[in-house]
């Protein structure tokens, strides 16, 4: 057993942060033949954690998410940080690179409280703060209330059953990591799209560390890292930012991917749905397909979003 750890790996400390930390552990010790204590949890917490009472996008946006575990990695505290994909900006520092993303897990958003979006009763109070949740909602069901819930998945379940509201939204992925698999209905991701990069997890390090570059290298699942490349380009492209509904499926078949995507109004009576079929490693396609949906939008989408490029 080493004396000192190969890898010091950052994590946010929610439990659901915590499970895909010892995912990514799990995988490198798999790979590299390591004993478990090879690779060390530094648990941080995120500014994001912090402040659970008001929208992201009015305290900071996706950065609170990644604020401190870059601080760490920047000034070698940890070798690496863990991520949810779907939280981490579409532009990153220089010094920082995407080393490694593990197999994506289910992409689909799971409904509590109601067994169909068709059968949440009319005049409902549905509890996310998430724009693409409430847009896709709302274009769905403009007879139901959204209102803004926040916190981690037990804090939020707790919320419903407390009664703050008849109804929300989950993603799969998250409950099967904390073993809640049997909890909520699925909603078809063809049918309800989730955000994108929703369900991956991701290692970043120092982009000139080679060492532990190469041992991420070890962990990464082409297909996904692919797809989340893609729909991250597509974020890019869009100008998005966490207040921005977009919604986003991608699928790889014989070195193709298939990109669907949606933009809203925030009040969701505007869907505008775009799709591209690409080469796996086309990054100008993502691009395109995003000046499509925006040259499709009406100003009071557009003006959510940057502009086409």
């Amino acid at each position: 057993m080493p004396v000192q750890p190969i890898l010091r790996l950052g994590t946010r400390r929610s439990p659901l942060a915590m499970a895909q930390a010892h995912e990514a552990r799990a995988r490198l010790c798999a790979a590299h033949g390591w004993d478990e204590s090879a690779v060390e949890l530094v648990p941080v917490v995120a500014s994001g954690d912090k402040v659970q009472d008001r929208p992201l996008a009015e305290i900071g946006g996706k950065a609170l998410w990644t604020r401190e575990l870059d601080q760490w990695l920047v000034e070698e505290r940890i070798d690496a940080a863990v991520h949810s994909m779907k939280d981490v900006e579409t532009i990153r520092p220089d010094v920082i690179a995407i080393a490694a993303i593990l197999p994506r897990a289910d992409k689909a958003d799971r409904l509590l409280g109601a067994a169909s979006i068709a059968e949440i009763p009319a005049g409902a109070r549905v509890g996310t703060s998430a724009p693409r949740r409430a847009a896709q909602l709302l274009h769905l069901r403009p007879d139901v209330t959204v209102v803004g819930i926040r916190g981690n998945v037990a804090t939020r379940m707790a919320k419903l059953k407390a009664g703050e509201a008849h109804a929300t939204f989950l993603a799969a992925a998250g409950l099967d990591r904390l073993g809640e698999d049997d909890v909520g209905v699925r909603l078809d991701p063809q049918v309800w799209l989730p955000a994108p990069a929703q369900a991956a997890i991701g290692i970043e390090c120092r982009r000139d560390d080679a060492r532990t570059r190469e041992l991420l290298a070890g962990i990464d699942h082409v297909k996904s890292h692919a797809e989340i490349a893609a729909e991250r380009r597509l974020l890019e492209g869009l100008g998005g930012s966490c207040s921005s509904p977009i919604a986003a499926l991608s699928r790889i078949s014989a070195g193709r991917i298939e990109l669907n995507a949606a933009i809203f109004s925030p009040d969701g009576t505007v869907r505008i749905a775009d799709a591209a079929e690409f080469e796996v490693g086309d990054d100008q396609a993502p691009l395109e397909l995003a000046r499509t949906l925006l040259n499709n939008a009406p100003p009071e989408v557009a003006e959510h979003f940057g502009e086409a490029t």
